[in-house]
């Protein structure tokens, strides 16, 4: 059976768009700290609108690179 979004209880809707909000923020502060420059409006607005892909390519390309690095 195909649910769509209006049969998602309302807590459950209302904690998904915390969560792609807390990302988006999350990832954008992240970004800036790592001096990505223009890339942090990237991650950071991408962050904002889909959950968990970009955290997941963040930390592939970015962080596990940065870990290389050391």
């Amino acid at each position: 059976m195909k649910e769509d979004i209006s049969t998602l209880p309302l807590w459950l809707l209302v904690l998904l768009c915390i969560l792609v909000l807390l990302q988006g923020a999350w990832l954008f502060r992240n970004a800036r700290s790592r001096d990505l420059g223009k890339m942090a409006w990237f991650w950071g607005l991408w962050g904002s609108i889909s959950l968990p892909v970009p955290l997941l390519l963040y930390w592939l390309i970015v962080i596990r690179r940065d870990y290389r690095k050391n």
